[in-house]
């Protein structure tokens, strides 16, 4: 459908605000953007909650301040909240035009952030209208639910259940293998057997995984994807190498190469993170607060340089014959000083003198206090975190609504199809 004449009007809560269809199409509103793409009325009216063909007006039953802001920034480029106005009521506004929390200026986007921290709500962005898919294609939507998402279905949770099974019992006999009462001749062809069913498990899972995947390259570069790889990998090199050199001297001089390739199917443990979202929610927190995480080990690194050099003089420097042979040098020093500020005290090395002594004290203090003031803000992440994972495992543990149903509800309701994320939103504070 064609708009007509050059001026467009947007009934934004009762408020007007007329625009030129030029200028319309160019603004950084997906919302609005859509408007001009030749869309039927049936579809423009999932854009808007009305359309007044005579008039060319448009009408959006949503908050006129908060869209008087948002023009705001698009005339002059900095978007603010609207004072005396919730966070997430603005944010909510921001996602039905288009927006996200990185066009809020600086500011504004700590105290979202805060806020969302506090009231552990979390958005998510309003997925496009999409239309009646094919069944070759629904079938691999589902075949890529219950292989990614183990809360999807029964069969995700049976599949999730049996690929468990699998990683504790390849790790089991990864830890076994190293007794030496496993060492016999029996005893290695049955763990050898193992680790092949084990091995071909893996390996079936992740090859229909790439299959169902709709991008081959984004799978590939998944964290989760590229462990399984390292995981699997070193078996097939070891079997590789052993099928080329057989056994004899070659293969003993590659011993610990091979050592080494075993040794990394301890990887098949980190697979786990797939299932639970203990370790998902772990994942996530190391990503987001690599920052967090960086500040941590310079502060540990200034500590260590400068107490450890102290240490070594108080320790040793003063008198190099009779002095403590633990903090002959600083290397050795930087070894105590790091067990000192985490409190852990092995007992190995310690000061004799009374300087020495009076260092140490002032090591462990200085360490509770470096080692606080970040792990507070990386326990904020993970709690967020785990929120916002939980809220995904929820939302898709809910039944996929078959292409009648989606049908049926967009007749029967038309007018709201435009209030996804505002319903959203609602359904997260219930949840």
């Amino acid at each position: 459908m064609k708009l007509g004449g050059r001026l467009c009007t947007l009934n934004v809560g009762g408020r007007r605000f007329s625009f030129p269809v030029e200028l319309m199409k160019r603004l950084p509103l997906s919302r609005l953007s859509r408007l001009h793409s030749g869309l039927s009325e049936s579809e423009l009216l999932e854009l808007c909650d009305d359309y007044d063909r005579d008039r060319n007006e448009f009408f959006f039953d949503r908050h006129s301040d908060a869209f008087s802001f948002i023009m705001l920034y698009v005339q002059h480029g900095k978007l603010r909240f609207v004072p005396h106005m919730c966070e997430l009521s603005f944010y909510n506004e921001m996602l039905y035009w288009g927006l996200e929390s990185s066009d809020l200026q600086l500011c504004c986007q700590r105290r979202l952030d805060q806020r969302m921290s506090d009231c552990f709500v979390h958005f998510f962005p309003e997925e496009e209208p999409q239309g009646p898919e094919e069944p070759g294609r629904r079938w691999l939507d589902r075949m890529r639910r219950t292989f990614e998402e183990p809360t999807s279905s029964l069969a995700a949770q049976i599949l999730a259940s049996v690929s468990v099974v699998f990683v504790v019992i390849s790790i089991v006999m990864l830890c076994a293998s190293t007794l030496p009462s496993w060492k016999a001749a029996e005893s290695l062809d049955q763990h050898q057997i193992v680790e092949a069913v084990c091995i071909g498990w893996f390996t079936a899972e992740c090859l229909v995984r790439f299959l169902v995947s709709r991008d081959k390259c984004e799978y590939v570069l998944r964290p989760l994807n590229i462990i399984d790889l390292l995981a699997i990998m070193p078996y097939y090199i070891s079997v590789t190498m052993t099928m080329l050199t057989g056994e004899n001297s070659q293969l003993q001089r590659a011993g610990v190469a091979l050592r080494v390739l075993r040794m990394m199917r301890i990887f098949w443990v980190i697979k786990l993170a797939r299932h639970f979202l203990g370790l998902q929610t772990l994942g996530l927190t190391l990503r987001r607060c690599y920052r967090e995480m960086v500040m941590l080990l310079v502060f540990i690194c200034v500590a260590m340089a400068i107490f450890s050099a102290l240490a070594q003089l108080l320790e040793h420097g003063l008198d190099m014959e009779t002095g403590n042979q633990d903090y002959a040098s600083i290397p050795a020093a930087c070894w105590w000083v790091v067990i000192s500020m985490t409190t852990v005290g092995y007992g190995d090395m310690y000061p004799v003198t009374v300087a020495g002594r009076v260092l140490g004290g002032v090591c462990v203090v200085s360490g509770i206090v470096l080692l606080a003031l970040p792990i507070t803000f990386i326990y904020h992440s993970f709690v967020q975190c785990y929120h916002e994972l939980k809220v995904l495992s929820a939302r898709s543990c809910r039944p996929m609504l078959t292409s009648e149903d989606e049908d049926g509800e967009a007749s029967a309701d038309p007018a709201h199809a435009g209030d996804s994320p505002e319903a959203s939103s609602s359904s997260l504070h219930d949840e």
